[in-house]
Formats: C-alpha cells, sequence, structure tokens
C-alpha cells in the first residue's frame, strides 16, 4: 500500500459520501517534489563485461539491460543513475543484503499508513509497504529512495508514488519479470488515481517479502497472480540476477482505475455488492471511477486484503464475485 495523506488515517465507510459518478476523476494531490540522481549518469548503452563470458557480467547504468544469454553465472546489475542526492551510500551494498534485512520481520504487523523512522534500526513495526521497502534499502545501503524528503532520515516520509517517480527520473526502472529473477529488487503496483499502491521485496526466485495487510502483516509470498507495472533497481546497489528463469503469471481480470474508465456488468455487481454493505461507490453505473475506487479501498482494508483499490482475484473472492 502507502496511502497520502497519512494523518488522516484509515477511511471507513461511514465518512465516505454517498451518490456522486464514477465517471469524474478525483483531485489528486500536488505530486512530490521529485528527486533525480545523479545528472551525469544517464547510462551507456554497452555493458563492460563481455556478453559470451562464462563468467557473471557487469552493467554499470543501462536504463535497460538483458542477462548474458551465454552465461552460466548470474549476472551482475548496478543500479542506475548514481545515488541519490544527499544519500550516503553504503560502500558495496547489494540486493542480498536488503533481503537479508526483510526477511527477519515476517510477522510482524502490518498498519496501513504507518510511518517508519528510517534511522531506527531496532524498529519492528508496525510497517505499512512504502515505508517497509525504504527502510530495509536505508538499512542495508544508507540510501533513502522513495522517501520525501531524501536527505533526512528523521523526517523521511516513504510512498509508492515517491517510489514511482524517483525511479522514472533516475531511470531505474526495470522489467517485473527480471526483477522476479533479482534478490532485493523491488516490484510496485503504481498508485494511479486512486492514491493507492503496493511494493514488495522480490527474494529473486519469483516470490516476495512485503508488507502485505492489516490481516496478514508482513509475509513471504509470490509475484504470480497478480497485478504489477514495473520492476526498479535502487541507484547505488549491487544487484545479482538469478540465472533460473523465473515464469510469471499476472492476473488476468483486474477491476481498476483506468484511462478511459472501465465499465461493464461486472464493476456493476461489485458496486451493488459494496453499497449492500454499507460502502459508499456512488451511482451503481458499472464505471470503475475514483469513487468506486474508495470503497473498494476501504472494503479490503476492513478485511485484511491488500487495500490498493483495485479488484483483484483475492478481493473478488472475499466480495463473492466470480471476475470471469
Amino acid at each position: 500500500m502507502a496511502a497520502k495523506k497519512k494523518a488522516s488515517g484509515r477511511a471507513t465507510p461511514k465518512t465516505r459520501k454517498a451518490g456522486g459518478t464514477n465517471s469524474a476523476r478525483s483531485t489528486r494531490r500536488a505530486g512530490p517534489t521529485r528527486s533525480t540522481g545523479s545528472t551525469g549518469s544517464t547510462g551507456s548503452t554497452g555493458s563492460t563485461g563481455s556478453t559470451g563470458s562464462t563468467g557473471s557480467t557487469s552493467f554499470n547504468g543501462a536504463t535497460d539491460f538483458s542477462g548474458s544469454s551465454g552465461s552460466t553465472e548470474s549476472t551482475r546489475l548496478t543500479g542506475v543513475g548514481g545515488l541519490p542526492p544527499g544519500s550516503g551510500g553504503h560502500a558495496q551494498t547489494n540486493g542480498d543484503m536488503i533481503l537479508e534485512i526483510a526477511l527477519p520481520h515476517i510477522g510482524e504487523q502490518y498498519i496501513l499508513g504507518a510511518r517508519a523512522p528510517m534511522g531506527n534500526s531496532s524498529w519492528r513495526g508496525p510497517w505499512d509497504c512504502a515505508e517497509f521497502a525504504s527502510w530495509c534499502v536505508y538499512q542495508a545501503s544508507g540510501i533513502l529512495f522513495g522517501t520525501q524528503p531524501n536527505d533526512d532520515p528523521v523526517r523521511a516520509d516513504a510512498y509508492t508514488g515517491y517510489w514511482m517517480e524517483q525511479a522514472l527520473n533516475a531511470g531505474a526502472r526495470i522489467s517485473v519479470s527480471e526483477a522476479a529473477r533479482i534478490p532485493g529488487a523491488c516490484i510496485l503496483r503504481n498508485p494511479g488515481s486512486s492514491r493507492i499502491g503496493h511494493i514488495v521485496i522480490s527474494d529473486g526466485h519469483g516470490g516476495t517479502v512485503e508488507a502485505h495487510s492489516s490481516a496478514r502483516g508482513v509475509i513471504r509470498y509470490a509475484l504470480n497472480g497478480r497485478r504489477w507495472d514495473m520492476g526498479i533497481l535502487v541507484p547505488g546497489v549491487i544487484y545479482h540476477m538469478s540465472e533460473d528463469a523465473v515464469s510469471l503469471v499476472e492476473a488476468s481480470h483486474v477491476l481498476r482505475v483506468t484511462i478511459p474508465l472501465l465499465r461493464g456488468p461486472r464493476i456493476q455487481a461489485v458496486q451493488q455488492i459494496l453499497t449492500n454493505q454499507g460502502y459508499h461507490p456512488g451511482a451503481i453505473d458499472g464505471i470503475y471511477g475514483p469513487q468506486t475506487a474508495d470503497a473498494v479501498q476501504a472494503f479490503q482494508s476492513d478485511n485484511g486484503l491488500v487495500a490498493d483499490g483495485e479488484v483483484g482475484p483475492s478481493t473478488a473472492k472475499a466480495l463473492e464475485i466470480d471476475l470471469g
């Protein structure tokens, strides 16, 4: 998750407005001040290693990369764009260290909008997904990423929207299929107009470590059967890609806010169920707009699901609706 602004806490159905149309987009809060990586590190298009080598192949700052097709060992990758301004990275931090820091926190509490003190190495929750990912990265590397501000661990506030913007600005985006093979890489579902997203840490084998939901807390889980938008390599961290292929199958049907807006009978059924249960998705018009997404998010939060405002397999099951 990561909902903004956090001070308001989790919304409940009782406070949501009835009526209205879902065809109107919600007012989005002003975008965060963007931070970029080193402007001089736009990345070379060529690798410094030999593509036919049987050893590891090193890539320095390429915006997009591919593993060495002839390599029998892992591919060594460097996060793109250099270090974020004001970040004092630890020398030779690698993705495995991020994963190792994340694993001992399995079982700890999740609270939507919880804030983690980045500089407190003894913190044991509560967490939300973006705070958990940024805290693990900072503890491993000394780099603040996915936060604003990104130069002060005391005030740093993590958000999936910051993760997305900073990754795009730094050229740190990679494909989900690549990130699934890289321990310590992060994988993101964009917050979109609902201002809710989700972020996880890859275990390099198609699995995750993540602050999941109020019902499950911090867990090990899987990427399969879920919708994702991008993988991220934090600038200044060294990563290694597993030689083992990972087969990913994303959820085939997900109801969410899109441009143009989705419309159909399944959405109308979702709206009716939510209304029957006391939530307020707006007019039962079969249009998946921001108000429907807000009602879905409230339902998810109340039922211990990932509160992202999207109806995927888990939420559909809880709503007792068939996505087809």
